[in-house]
C-alpha cells in the first residue's frame, strides 16, 4: 500500500477519533465522507469500512469515558441491542437502494441535524 494511502487512512481515523472522543460521532460523519473523497472508495465500501473502524474507536471511546463515570452501561445496551435490528434492516436497504440516493439521504440527514444543532 503508498505510503500517502496510509497517511491518509491515518488522518482520516485520526480525525474520527478526536470527533468519537469529543462528539459521539466518528464513523459516518467523517470517515464515511473522507473515505469517499479523498481515497475514492464506493458508497457501499467506505459504509464498511467505517463500521470496522467503528469496533475499535467504540471500544478505545467507551473505555476513556467510563474511566471519566461517563457512560450509562444498562442503558448503552437497551439502546445498542435492539440497534442490530435496525443495522440489518439498514444494510439491507442501502444494497438495494441506489448509491447516489443513499448519498443524497445522508446529506439530508446531516443538514437537518446542523439546523437542529444551531436551533
Amino acid at each position: 500500500m503508498p505510503r500517502r494511502r496510509i497517511l491518509a487512512l491515518a488522518a482520516i481515523g485520526t480525525a474520527a477519533g478526536l470527533f468519537s472522543g469529543l462528539f459521539g460521532v466518528g464513523g459516518g460523519v467523517v470517515m464515511v465522507p473522507l473515505l469517499v473523497l479523498w481515497l475514492g472508495y464506493g458508497d457501499r465500501e467506505a459504509t464498511g469500512t467505517s463500521l470496522a473502524a467503528i469496533v475499535v474507536i467504540a471500544t478505545a471511546a467507551t473505555l476513556t469515558h467510563g474511566a471519566y463515570g461517563n457512560v450509562r452501561l444498562t442503558e448503552g445496551l437497551l439502546v445498542g441491542v435492539p440497534a442490530i435490528g435496525g443495522v440489518l434492516a439498514g444494510t439491507w436497504l442501502q444494497q438495494r437502494i441506489e448509491p447516489r440516493k443513499v448519498r443524497l439521504l445522508f446529506a439530508a440527514l446531516l443538514v437537518v441535524s446542523a439546523v437542529e444543532l444551531l436551533t
